[in-house]
């Protein structure tokens, strides 16, 4: 194969690696590696690539070592790399929701503002956003780089911290209270900037973005199908819910009609019972692996 056609991918090792993997499956893409192994195997003959620290990703996708990358906006802002943002993917080890930075202190600690922070001490793994942060407030404070378990530190080594929460279950756990956000960030796909012009990597690089896009939007749609009388189709269409309209189609039975629909799966549990209230037959809800816009 010319080595011009092959795809570079830099992948995020640790918490992102399996909700990656699973992303990636659910796009098409069946990625396997050993459990010692950074270099992976797709079953794409035209990809190759590596796990490594999400902290790391964009500095290797800039200097081209990959053509593109999945890391977290939060550390291209860190590492302020110049490279291509081609599309949010917002998930996670734990949900499908962004997760924030917070500066947090213990539930008795007297600060209450960034401003409280004058000449105290900072533990983070984001010392150059927090720097920044403290910056823009006017605030001198001691940072120091935290290799993690982060919440550990106060009060006894820091006097504040500032880490990333998704379901703030471990802040409470330690018992700390969040004084201020520094920035909301989410899982991106990136892009080494030459790479994206040559024409076959920037659309192969458009493709594998559409794909895990769809995955991610399926993730919260099921598709739902029933059956329903004529006469009775009004009634049902006013009360069900559809990315655009819902299709219909005719039966072998003229005074029965074929309803096919994609919805919320929140919306299911509610809507069922009502459809079913309203004369709706042959109910079936089905899952989805993509759903393309």
């Amino acid at each position: 194969m010319d080595n011009s056609n092959k795809l570079m991918l830099g992948l995020p090792k640790g918490s992102l690696e399996d909700s990656t993997i699973k992303l990636f499956s659910k796009a098409g893409y069946q990625i396997t590696k050993s459990s010692r192994s950074y270099r992976p195997s797709f079953d794409d003959e035209t990809l190759a690539g590596r796990f490594l620290r999400a902290q790391e990703v964009s500095r290797y996708v800039e200097h081209g070592y990959f053509d593109c990358g999945l890391t977290g906006q939060d550390w291209v802002k860190e590492n302020g790399s110049d490279v291509v943002e081609v599309c949010d993917l917002v998930y996670s080890r734990a949900s499908n929701k962004r997760s924030r930075w917070i500066l947090a202190v213990p539930e008795a600690s007297p600060i209450k503002t960034v401003k409280d922070l004058e000449g105290k001490r900072i533990a983070t793994e984001i010392v150059n956003i927090t720097r920044s942060f403290l910056d823009e407030n006017k605030v001198n404070a001691e940072v120091e780089f935290s290799w993690g378990a982060t919440e550990m530190k106060v009060p006894d080594l820091v006097d504040a911290i500032i880490d990333l929460t998704e379901t703030g279950n471990s802040l409470k756990a330690n018992k700390l209270r969040i004084v201020d956000t520094l920035l909301y960030t989410n899982t991106v796909l990136i892009a080494n900037k030459k790479a994206m012009e040559d024409p076959w990597k920037r659309k192969k690089i458009e493709t594998i973005a559409l794909l895990l896009k769809s995955a991610l939007e399926s993730a919260s749609k099921v598709g739902l199908k029933l059956n329903i009388e004529v006469d009775k189709l009004d009634s049902v269409l006013s009360e069900l819910p559809a990315l655009r309209k819902p299709t219909v189609n005719k039966l072998t039975d003229e005074k029965w009609v074929a309803i096919d629909t994609i919805i919320d799966e929140t919306v299911v549990r509610e809507i069922i019972p009502e459809l079913k209230s309203r004369g709706a037959e042959g109910i079936v809800e089905y899952p989805l692996n993509k759903v393309v816009f």
